[in-house]
């Protein structure tokens, strides 16, 4: 299952930077990773200082 980001975000774009595939982009409020394009890779949750990133 593709990785979604919870309420936590603080739009800090750690996620955004770290994706390799470039499924992560700047929604209303928190980032949004696109599940068509997200390879479960984890470097979103490696990355956030938050933990928001969750699959």
């Amino acid at each position: 299952m593709a990785y979604v980001i919870s309420d936590a975000c603080i739009s800090c774009g750690a996620c955004a930077d770290a994706c390799p595939v470039n499924a992560i982009t700047e929604g209303d409020g928190k980032y949004e990773i696109n599940a068509d394009t997200c390879i479960e890779c984890g470097a979103c949750a490696d990355a956030c200082p938050v933990d928001a990133p969750q699959n």
